[in-house]
């Protein structure tokens, strides 16, 4: 159970580490995530950098005809939820989870991270899968008849970038919260410490359930850091409402290794820092506005389901120039 102490440093500085995506797109692999989690832990651990995290689409099948918003690849058990591609990820085979991969993770010393999308996916929508009850471990049920993916699935709120991937859920009715609870449950016992839920904030806000899954987490035994993305059209009003639910934030769209992308940031960052939304009271600790990630060493290019194979474009006074706004 998590100690008065474990909550009171959740969080106290800005969350840092390494994010699969800007090098590997979603085509990551356990080898090469692990490699990558070594060098994080021999070079920039001692320099504050813990959270390792996977990136988007770890539950997609990597085979001709995958892509961003394609449809029908994804691993999705028989509760509706994702799991790990299991030949991206050969030790998710005996549980169907990433707990093998975060073991290995804290043997290092750092702390394990996973992306996530808003709500529930499309498959699991369409074939009605029934919602997980945690505390009995059969299917939900209440006011006397059993809920399913039907019942919860909002429709008309797709994600704008993947709508064939996921939709909001409903946290107006109990299924909704008893589905995202068994997720989020989930997740911790897998040994998650991170989790990057996208396509929530900005142009597809979703406050409800940014709350819903706030409180959802504060119910864990262990503390998990929620960080909400995207970020475009992100205002300091619009944070206002949210920033005490989590503990980063994304105020831009993605951050990619060219000037025009860097120089946008120091207009947004001067307006969160004037309205003293750096360090502000978030869950279980403090949130931060996030600029997304930093752009530097072996990448990939946007869109391109390929790994790291070219460096960084930014100069090197441009990338010191970033890491100063960042």
């Amino acid at each position: 159970r998590v100690t008065s102490e474990a909550n009171e440093q959740h969080v106290e500085l800005p969350p840092r580490g390494w994010n699969s995506y800007d090098s590997f797109s979603w085509t990551v692999d356990e080898n090469a995530y692990l490699q990558n989690a070594k060098i994080l832990a021999e070079k920039l651990l001692p320099h504050g950098y813990q959270y390792a995290v996977i990136d988007y689409l770890w539950y997609r099948r990597y085979v001709d005809g995958a892509y961003t918003d394609s449809y029908g690849f994804d691993n999705i058990d028989e509760w509706g939820r994702p799991f790990p591609d299991l030949q991206r990820f050969p030790s998710s085979k005996y549980d169907k989870g990433f707990s093998q991969i975060a073991n290995k993770v804290h043997e290092m010393g750092l702390k394990f991270g996973i992306h996530l999308m808003k709500g529930i996916s499309t498959q699991a929508v369409n074939a009605n899968t029934p919602i997980l009850d945690i505390e009995t471990g059969k299917p939900y049920v209440e006011n006397g008849r059993q809920w399913a993916a039907h019942d919860i699935g909002l429709t008309h709120k797709t994600c704008a970038w993947m709508p064939h991937g996921f939709m909001s859920v409903n946290t107006d009715i109990g299924a909704g919260w008893a589905f995202l609870r068994s997720l989020y449950r989930q997740y911790a016992d897998w040994g998650v410490d991170f989790v990057k839920v996208d396509c929530i904030f900005g142009t597809d806000y979703s406050p409800e359930e940014v709350i819903t899954i706030s409180q959802l987490l504060r119910e864990l035994d262990r503390p998990i850091v929620l960080s909400i993305s995207p970020g475009t059209e992100v205002t300091v009003p619009l944070a206002e409402n949210i920033s005490e639910h989590v503990n980063m934030y994304r105020i831009t769209g993605d951050d990619w290794d060219n000037w025009k992308d860097v120089s946008t940031h120091f207009t947004v960052t001067s307006a969160f820092a004037a309205a003293n939304k750096i360090g502000a009271t978030g869950l279980r600790g403090k949130s931060w506005p996030d600029l997304d990630m930093l752009p530097f060493g072996w990448l990939t290019d946007p869109g391109v389901n390929q790994g790291p194979h070219r460096p960084c474009n930014l100069t090197f006074d441009e990338q010191k120039a970033q890491v100063c706004t960042w």
